[in-house]
């Protein structure tokens, strides 16, 4: 979405992310801002861009809140923090309480705006914890885009944000779209500064028991194509997700999204030898048991049995 108009703009960055209060800071000249904008979901992603110099007054956010720009520079401020400055290389974080000023958000400054849900990030830290977290999470004003996790994140970020303007989009797929804002979560508790970042960092889990392994395995046998991320299949076994990953590793040999493939081939193996004179395709079967990359699919099918899927369906 592109626009010349202070008040369009406003209202764009209104429906998408927060109500606003935009003054330009310059002589209005020739200019023209960009905004696109991936779905509204638990994490929203926009690759914006203003084309002037502005100041825009949000007040309380709700949401979390992580800008990246990419070029030139963001002054901003939020509750009594004083005046800050974000450009290339870092990423600026915001809480959800708390008067929000962008001082001025420079012509050349181009950024990625990631919103992200209160209550999916809170809930998402617990997880990974398992353990109960005090509301809201704390973090830092900023973290390193340039090197080391958050770069990582930044390059994901940035990838989704391509997204923003393409309706076959994988971010707005039914299935793969919630595993890629799930990962968005996860990212950036890892990569940011927050009370509970050392204790993400240990890798020495509680390790699940096996009736939170049993839940979870019959949860996929009952269910294979449900799109299934960990962060479901710990809800169900009642744990946090790398307890849930070592339970599965000690009592089942395999990591859940890999035990979840295994059946998924088992059924796609079955229907496939029972489908050969009912006309139905590879493709289908391989959709109707949960596979959503066809490629990565006849890999492991092949992987599992010797014969890529089609050799099997023609008997």
């Amino acid at each position: 979405m592109t626009t010349s108009d202070l008040d369009q703009a406003g209202a764009i960055l209104g429906r998408h992310f927060y109500a606003n209060d935009i003054d330009p800071l310059a002589p209005a000249g020739r200019w023209e801002a960009r905004f696109d904008v991936t779905p509204a979901e638990s994490v929203v992603i926009g690759d914006l861009r203003f084309g002037r110099d502005v100041r825009i007054a949000f007040g309380d956010l709700g949401a979390y809140h992580v800008d990246v720009p990419l070029s030139g520079e963001l002054l901003w401020r939020q509750g009594d923090g004083g005046l800050r400055t974000t450009g290339r290389g870092s990423a600026a974080v915001f809480q959800p309480e708390g008067a929000t000023v962008l001082e001025r958000w420079n012509a050349d400054c181009r950024l990625l705006a990631v919103k992200i849900d209160r209550v999916a990030l809170e809930d998402q830290l617990s997880r990974m914890l398992d353990a109960p977290v005090p509301r809201p999470l704390r973090f830092g004003p900023g973290f390193d885009v340039g090197s080391g996790p958050g770069s990582t994140w930044a390059r994901l970020i940035r990838l989704l944000a391509t997204d923003a303007g393409q309706q076959a989009g994988l971010i707005r797929h039914p299935l793969l779209g919630r595993s890629l804002r799930e990962s968005v979560l996860t990212g950036l508790l890892l990569a940011a500064d927050h009370p509970y970042r050392d204790r993400l960092d240990d890798r020495r889990p509680v390790l699940a028991a096996p009736r939170a392994v049993r839940r979870a395995v019959e949860a996929m046998r009952d269910d294979p194509a449900r799109p299934f991320t960990l962060s479901d299949l710990a809800d169900i076994g009642g744990v946090g997700e790398r307890s849930l990953q070592y339970g599965f590793r000690r009592y089942v040999g395999v990591t859940p999204m890999a035990y979840l493939r295994k059946v998924r081939l088992r059924l796609v193996h079955e229907e496939l030898r029972a489908s050969g004179a009912s006309g139905a395709t590879v493709t289908e079967i391989a959709y109707r048991n949960g596979f959503v990359h066809l490629g990565r699919f006849a890999a492991a099918y092949r992987a599992e049995y010797g014969v890529p899927p089609s050799h099997t369906l023609r008997g």
